[in-house]
């Protein structure tokens, strides 16, 4: 690896063409670390969204087919790339991307940095021994890292939890005036907005959240319900919209480029997810903009609650979210109650500042002990 008395220079490396949650962190840990001097760059896929984002920051882009675990062609040309561009570090996010890279920065002499985004659990065989070799794992919550050392033979010191870091500028609902943005949702001045922020995937759950909004709605005719997202379970959640007869009261907003818009249109935010959750980004966003939370204990969603803050409820228990979104409606003291810890809690751990020092403080210790030197 090459000296430390330099800025390091970081290669991350991500296989999806997609861009959701895991995403967005990579795309906002790289722009937040090259202000404050890292060299960073991205090897990703062709088409992919983060590496078209990526260029149009100004990050540079080096594409690679990334075909599978043993794709040597990519080890290869990544092992050029990171000797010819003398890389420091190797910063690896999906599982296809974390063989080949991984394998690429030990044979190049660069350090190894393993992310683990999802909360999933990662086969344990022998075979599956690539985490093993990085010379450091973060994941973005610390249900994922006990899990990683559980089951997957990391030893403690070498893990950390680097939770995803949000604007606290960005997310502030004093800069988006209410109004306006429910009026841009076509939301009604006595209309209470209940939503979500979220890939529409099947396991962020809009089903359950579905049908707890249909047994509530019955109830209180005020209640609207804005889904904000795109994702491969568009059509069903259409279709169970349409047989609820809940036409006239979902919104389905698509893909949004500012969530914090819709965010300070709602009265209530609500995160269904039953797995795969590592810090969810929606909700330390909702956290920030001061908003009452209901929230499932989905993988490491759990690190951000204070007893406080919001209310949680199991994964997958239907009629347990049906029942804290109901206190969350007919309870305007303990909205406001939890709306007020909302921001103060998140301002304390969710911030990009408190992510980007606990990834620098990782980079010394993989460089030998000397951070960004500029």
């Amino acid at each position: 690896m090459a000296g430390t008395d330099r800025t390091p220079r970081v290669l991350h490396t991500e296989w999806s063409d997609g861009w959701g949650g895991q995403e967005i962190r990579i795309h906002g840990e790289m722009l937040a670390l090259r202000e404050r001097g890292v060299e960073v760059m991205l090897a990703c896929r062709p088409h992919a969204r983060l590496g078209e984002r990526a260029r149009a920051a100004g990050i540079p882009v080096y594409h690679f087919p990334f075909r599978g675990n043993a794709d040597l062609s990519t080890l290869w040309g990544l092992f050029h790339l990171i000797r010819s561009q003398r890389i420091d570090i190797v910063n690896t996010h999906s599982g296809k991307d974390t063989w080949v890279g991984g394998l690429a920065a030990k044979l190049a002499g660069a350090a190894f940095i393993r992310t683990r985004h999802l909360s999933n659990p990662i086969r344990s065989s022998r075979l599956n021994f690539i985490n093993e070799l990085a010379d450091f794992v973060m994941t973005t919550g610390e249900s994922v890292r006990e899990a990683m050392i559980r089951d997957n033979r990391i030893q403690p010191d070498r893990i950390a939890s680097v939770p995803t870091g949000i604007d606290p500028v960005r997310f502030d609902p004093a800069r988006w005036p209410r109004e306006e943005c429910r009026k841009a949702l076509g939301l009604a001045p006595e209309e209470f907005a209940v939503g979500i922020v979220a890939v529409l995937r099947s396991f962020k759950r809009h089903d359950l959240l579905l049908q707890a909004f249909a047994e509530l709605a019955g109830k209180h005719p005020e209640l609207r319900l804005v889904i904000a997202g795109e994702g491969p379970m568009r059509t069903d959640i259409e279709r169970r919209i349409a047989g609820m007869g809940l036409a006239d009261r979902v919104l389905l907003a698509g893909h949004v480029e500012e969530p914090e818009r819709v965010l300070a249109a709602l009265d209530l935010f609500v995160l269904s997810s039953d797995s795969k959750e590592g810090v969810p980004q929606s909700v330390m966003q909702a956290l920030l903009m001061g908003l009452p939370v209901v929230a499932t204990d989905a993988g490491s969603t759990r690190d951000l609650y204070r007893g406080d803050n919001m209310l949680m409820v199991p994964a997958g228990d239907g009629p347990a979210l049906r029942e804290a979104m109901r206190r969350m409606i007919e309870d305007d003291c303990l909205r406001q109650r939890l709306a007020q810890a909302a921001r103060a809690s998140a301002l304390k751990t969710c911030t990009t500042d408190v992510m980007v020092e606990r990834i620098l403080a990782i980079y010394a210790r993989v460089m030998g002990g000397s951070g960004p030197s500029r």
